[in-house]
């Protein structure tokens, strides 16, 4: 993936001070004081302060996902501003996360490509509430389960989510990726949970490794509180469409 002029385009102007001198000061907490009420203030004042480009702008961190390098700026400092919330269309168009500084010893935060969707979709890096399940793992349907089939919307996979998706799975070898939305126990409003399914299963790669490779990159593209499976297509009719 390469960088596009987009990013920290100066076009976009500055973002607000205030936030810029609130999260300065929330910086220099050490980390072993950050508590709740650190994170939640951090994640409040982030996506608007003013940051600047590191240099490298993207960096492939250990994980093996890419990251824009975002760096904390001080009042006497001559910088070219980059707002989180101001970019998110360079962010989500070409695949990539966020990490806050990185050239200290420990970075301050690391966003996800699916943290950076949810803040899109929700105005909020994680949502803690949900109608998705808490499956983390390949989950059998029953086949006296009643489920509901249906096709994600936008409001959960938006254009350019399925476009990174879609040429993720392509280069991992699923030469038509699929997807759909299913319902579990859809007529109890309190009971009902959601998982998204893509049309693939560990029998089709050369060793559970590699799959489950796939599953971790699919779970970094995705907000977290996400759930997805796996299900042959053969033994679903009428349910996946092309993502």
């Amino acid at each position: 993936m390469n960088t596009s002029e987009n990013i920290g385009n100066t076009e976009f102007g500055l973002g607000d001070l205030e936030k810029t001198v609130t999260l300065n000061i929330l910086l220099e907490v050490p980390f072993e004081q950050r508590d709740q009420a650190w994170v939640q203030s951090f994640l409040n004042n982030i996506a608007e302060a003013n940051l600047k480009l590191g240099n490298p702008e993207v960096v492939m961190a250990s994980d093996g996902f890419p990251y824009v390098q975002l760096e904390s700026v001080h009042t006497d400092e001559n910088f070219q501003a980059f707002v989180i919330n101001k970019q998110l269309p360079a962010l989500l168009t070409q695949g990539f996360g966020v990490v806050i500084n990185a050239q200290k010893p420990q970075p301050d935060w690391v966003f996800s490509y699916g943290d950076i969707v949810n803040y899109e979709l929700t105005d909020s890096f994680y949502t803690e509430t949900s109608i998705f399940s808490h499956n983390k793992e390949n989950v059998a349907i029953g086949s006296d389960e009643k489920i509901l089939i249906g096709q994600p919307s936008d409001a959960i996979l938006p254009k350019y989510l399925r476009n990174q998706l879609r040429e993720f799975l392509k280069h991992a070898g699923i030469e038509s990726p699929k997807t759909m939305l299913i319902a579990r126990n859809p007529e109890d409003e309190e009971k009902v949970k959601q998982d998204l399914v893509f049309n693939f299963t560990p029998a089709q790669f050369a060793n559970e490794q590699q799959f489950q490779q796939i599953g971790n990159t699919i779970a970094w593209f995705l907000p977290k509180h996400y759930s997805f499976l796996f299900i042959d297509e053969m033994a679903v009719e009428n349910g996946f469409q092309v993502i």
